[in-house]
């Protein structure tokens, strides 16, 4: 045999899914079978190795760190077995591509540019999620995700920069004129976002300007698309990122007072295999890069 210490090779896709999820019960559902099936298989990974791959206690599961050593070398021989295999199918990937993206942006910016992308790209069809935060792909089947990289991006995730973010106070027009020379902001009331709570805070300390500390009355709601359509009708004041607000501003439907300044952070398309592997997938990132370039200063709209 010219693989003396090959384990068990039907041992090797429970044990992996084991490790990563740190759970059979989740390992069981990926692959659609029991966790008695996928339990056997560990118990048989680990008398063919002679070692012991996991702590076991009380409703946990903790791999070793041989376990986890071996767990990375099979999923990288996984990613090139599936990534040949894509190379030399002559099946073309099929069906619909489920992109997760973060809500306000998801309705205000994306939404509203699907008919672009479908003269565009019309072999691309896009199922819509709205989601924020770290994306479970496996779990959620989600092939593709655009987050803010304001929480760590895992190592083994693919991304590709869209746009950085920038953020600015935004009003109904009639009310800009007076909050840019500072004599309407005692009566104006500032709209926060739950989700981004902090967000004047951030506007505050990176412009150095203080008029907005003048206003009396605060309105917190849960979502920043929320905190925009208020400001939209009216209510208010809200800080609001470049890229959710552009299509109002070009609308005169909202004016920016202030501009806009870059917070540092960006929107980066996930996936878990590089875009060149599928092709609706490089269709979608092509067009997603040209489509976002608008939002970056100095970049034609």
């Amino acid at each position: 045999m010219r693989w003396p210490d090959l384990p068990p090779p039907n041992t090797l896709l429970p044990f992996e899914a084991t490790v990563r999820h740190a759970s059979m019960t989740a390992a069981a559902q990926e692959l659609h079978v029991t966790h008695g099936a996928v339990s056997r298989q560990i118990q048989n990974l680990e008398r063919a190795l002679g070692v012991s791959l996991f702590e076991r206690g009380t409703r946990v599961l903790r791999p070793t760190p041989q376990a986890r050593q071996l767990a990375a070398v099979v999923r990288d021989a996984l990613d090139q077995i599936d990534a040949t295999a894509r190379q030399i199918s002559r099946r073309a990937p099929a069906g619909p591509l489920t992109l997760s993206c973060e809500p306000t942006l998801l309705m205000r910016w994306l939404i509203p540019r699907l008919p672009d992308l479908t003269a565009s790209a019309p072999d691309v069809t896009v199922h819509l999620s709205a989601g924020g935060g770290p994306v479970f792909f496996e779990r959620d089947g989600v092939d593709l995700a655009i987050r803010r990289d304001d929480f760590p991006f895992p190592d083994d995730v693919h991304r590709t920069r869209l746009f950085g973010e920038r953020i600015g106070p935004v009003c109904r027009p009639d009310l800009a004129a007076r909050l840019a020379d500072g004599t309407g902001m005692t009566d104006t009331v500032l709209l926060h976002a739950a989700t981004r709570p902090g967000a004047w805070d951030d506007w505050r300390r990176l412009t150095g300007r203080t008029a907005a500390e003048a206003a009396q009355q605060t309105q917190t709601l849960e979502h920043f698309y929320l905190t925009v359509q208020a400001a939209v009708a009216g209510v208010g004041v809200a800080i609001a990122p470049y890229a959710v607000v552009r299509d109002d501003l070009e609308r005169g439907q909202l004016a920016a007072p202030f501009g806009f300044v870059a917070d540092g952070t960006g929107y980066h398309l996930l996936s878990l295999r590089p875009p060149e592997q599928d092709r609706r997938v490089h269709l979608l990132t092509s067009w997603l890069r040209t489509r976002t370039a608008g939002l970056e200063p100095g970049q034609p709209r």
